[in-house]
């Protein structure tokens, strides 16, 4: 029986081994291993692709989070209004900067739910971090709505949702600005970590390019402590190449999502449902099933490969390569999902969540 993996990248290497091998031995060759050209380059296009002004590289999506927030100097004592069913590291950068997490509900969609976001706050809130959970945008028009009427500052945390559309803007291109992750699992992905923030401000982007330094300006000037957290070259001419795949990486998701959808017992699995004037980026696509741990080892037996990537978290997981056994979900039943109607809480669901890849 042929496993089916978590990931494949020997698979993606050899689409792009022809292409990218010579560039990135060419960098060795001159030694441009930091802060060479093809930074520069890359973070010109990711502005172009994202709409917005000005991109800035990291070493991580989880340092894009803490340097966006930072920049709008938010710290310690300040609230900042965060989904609670979010991967760790959006949680974190919050605590890391001393800020306080607080949680709001999500609705349905599994973003950040509008109405929970308004009950969260309080005099000492200053910003909302919405999460665009597996490459699905939150209601951008709603949160910005709220935060203009509170006078809040908007983080977006994008690291799962490039490529993905909101009323024809991109992640990253609402808020005042953007936190993306380049992590090898996501669509947009380096050979290692990797991370960039975007913004339409140029204080923004210039404390960021600060602090991505050690608070350089200059070799012997220093405005604040900062660290050292810069894109290294090989990266960024990984990611530049990946970024002219990524329109087809996303059109390859979404056919496969229609194929998953195609596939499965509508009376016993739920997905969300498509919504106009947007495109899901797809880096996961959810089900959710009453029966989980039943699927769970029903997909284990098939071969499937499964991760709990939020264990943190209520709602379970799970990752699954291909799409041809797709139908091995029509044994389960399913219920319509509920969020907690309690802010500051986890989110809870009545039925669980699995997350299948899909590839690209």
């Amino acid at each position: 029986m042929r496993k089916i993996s978590f990931n494949d990248f020997p698979a993606e290497w050899s689409l792009e081994r022809d292409t990218l091998l010579p560039q990135i031995e060419s960098v060795f060759e001159k030694g441009d291993l930091d802060g060479g050209k093809a930074v520069g380059l890359l973070e010109s296009r990711l502005a172009a692709y994202f709409g917005v002004a000005h991109a800035i590289t990291l070493s991580s999506g989880a340092d894009a989070l803490i340097f966006g927030l930072k920049a709008l100097d938010i710290g310690p004592g300040d609230e900042v209004i965060t989904p609670a069913n979010s991967f760790i590291a959006s949680t974190a950068a919050i605590a890391h900067i001393g800020a306080i997490p607080v949680f709001a509900d999500v609705g349905p969609d599994q973003n950040l739910d509008p109405d929970a976001v308004s009950a969260a706050i309080t005099p000492r809130t200053k910003a909302i971090m919405p999460v665009h959970l597996t490459g699905r945008m939150a209601n951008m028009t709603r949160l910005m709505q709220i935060a203009r009427q509170h006078g809040l500052k908007v983080i977006e945390d994008s690291a799962q949702a490039a490529g993905a559309l909101y009323h024809g803007h991109p992640p990253g291109s609402l808020g005042d600005v953007g936190c993306f992750s380049a992590h090898p699992l996501k669509n947009l992905n380096a050979a290692d970590d990797g991370g960039f923030v975007t913004t339409d401000d140029p204080e923004i982007a210039a404390r960021i390019l600060r602090l991505r330094s050690h608070g350089l300006v200059d070799r012997d000037t220093a405005t604040e402590f900062g660290f050292a957290s810069r894109l290294d070259t090989v990266q960024a001419v990984v990611v530049l190449h990946r970024l002219t795949r990524l329109e087809e990486v996303v059109a390859r998701r979404n056919a496969n999502a229609a194929l998953y959808l195609s596939l499965l017992e509508p009376d016993l699995t739920r997905h969300l449902a498509h919504r106009p004037n947007t495109r899901d980026a797809f880096h996961l696509f959810v089900i959710q099933t009453e029966e989980r741990d039943a699927l769970r080892a029903y997909l284990t037996s098939m071969a499937w490969t499964r991760r709990s990537t939020t264990p943190c978290r209520s709602i379970f997981s799970l990752r699954l390569r291909g799409s041809r056994r797709a139908k091995t979900c029509s044994p389960i039943r399913s219920d319509r999902p509920s969020a907690s109607s309690r802010s500051r809480s986890i989110s809870t669901f009545r039925t669980k969540t699995f997350t299948m890849s899909l590839p690209s």
